[in-house]
């Protein structure tokens, strides 16, 4: 982390909340979940699905997650009573992971029946490495029941991420392949960017290859060339994998993926502790730190 960087994350705590607000309205769609039901009806309306995520993470208290756990259950009859095309995002943390792995998994199982009564899906998000294994044993464990209503998400930026997908292709995952975003040590992930992209191509291949249904996540245009070029050389259809992008981020390729006829889903996090997120994200990520204080000097 340069020196810029550090002082960056180091005055966080002293931005006022209202300018951190002006930054993340683009990127998160509210406080409430009828301010996420607005912005996917408007992205379902351009063609685009949507998976929606309760912010909140790592639930310290077991009642915690099981509020957690009961607003999931009520996204899900709220996708379904709205006719939205849309799934659902959860974290193993805010689900109890922490607290007790088995908690976590009977959160998220109850989460997946409600997903299987509706005929939805449910993404288990991956979280930092200390949560890795944990989270693709609990992921098995919930496909071996619930089959095609359940995926998890792999992070190329990870030394270990190709020994787990030649694990994860012999169940036939669903995964979502992004870059990562978590600060890990050396010894746990790489750090430069070129080796961070050239895995990403790599490991996609060998899922694509392997008939597996891959949440392609990325916003970075090289990566989406290659994985069109992946697309064409397996001659996959539509329906066998999307590309994913994050709310408010690069309209512009997003709308190229979409006009070309590929599926595409929008990442929609919604909740009160939007201002704890969006910190937070900016920590773990110096460089999205430094957009935000250009984007607070472009407001004068």
């Amino acid at each position: 982390m340069s020196l810029m960087d550090k002082l960056i994350v180091w005055s966080l705590p002293f931005v006022p909340k209202p300018i951190v607000g002006y930054f993340s309205k683009n990127y998160i769609s509210g406080p409430n979940l009828e301010d996420a039901v607005r912005v996917i009806k408007d992205l379902n309306s351009k063609g685009m699905m949507a998976t929606m995520d309760l912010l909140g993470e790592e639930s310290k208290e077991k009642s915690k997650a099981q509020e957690a756990a009961e607003e999931y259950v009520n996204i899900l009859k709220t996708i379904h009573d709205e006719k939205l095309d849309s799934n659902v995002s959860v974290k193993p943390t805010q689900m109890g992971l922490l607290i007790d792995k088995e908690i976590c998994y009977q959160h998220i199982r109850r989460i997946l029946e409600t997903a299987k009564q509706f005929n939805n899906f449910v993404r288990i998000d991956m979280e930092d490495r200390h949560c890795t294994t944990e989270t693709i044993e609990i992921f098995l464990r919930l496909k071996e029941e619930f089959e095609n209503y359940v995926g998890t998400v792999i992070q190329a930026y990870l030394r270990r991420t190709s020994a787990d997908i030649t694990n994860l292709i012999k169940h036939k995952a669903n995964l979502r392949l992004c870059k990562g975003i978590y600060v890990e040590p050396r010894e746990a992930a790489y750090k430069d960017m070129a080796i961070i992209n050239e895995n990403y191509k790599y490991n996609l291949e060998k899922l694509l290859a392997a008939g597996c249904y891959v949440g392609i996540a990325t916003h970075d245009e090289e990566l989406v060339w290659h994985a069109l070029s992946m697309i064409e050389k397996y001659q996959l259809k539509p329906e066998q994998y999307e590309f994913q992008m994050l709310l408010g981020v690069d309209e512009k390729l997003r709308q190229i993926i979409i006009d070309a006829g590929h599926r595409l889903r929008v990442y929609v996090p919604y909740g009160q502790e939007w201002y704890a997120y969006s910190t937070r994200r900016l920590k773990e990520n110096p460089k999205m730190a430094g957009y935000v204080f250009k984007a607070i000097f472009n407001l004068s």
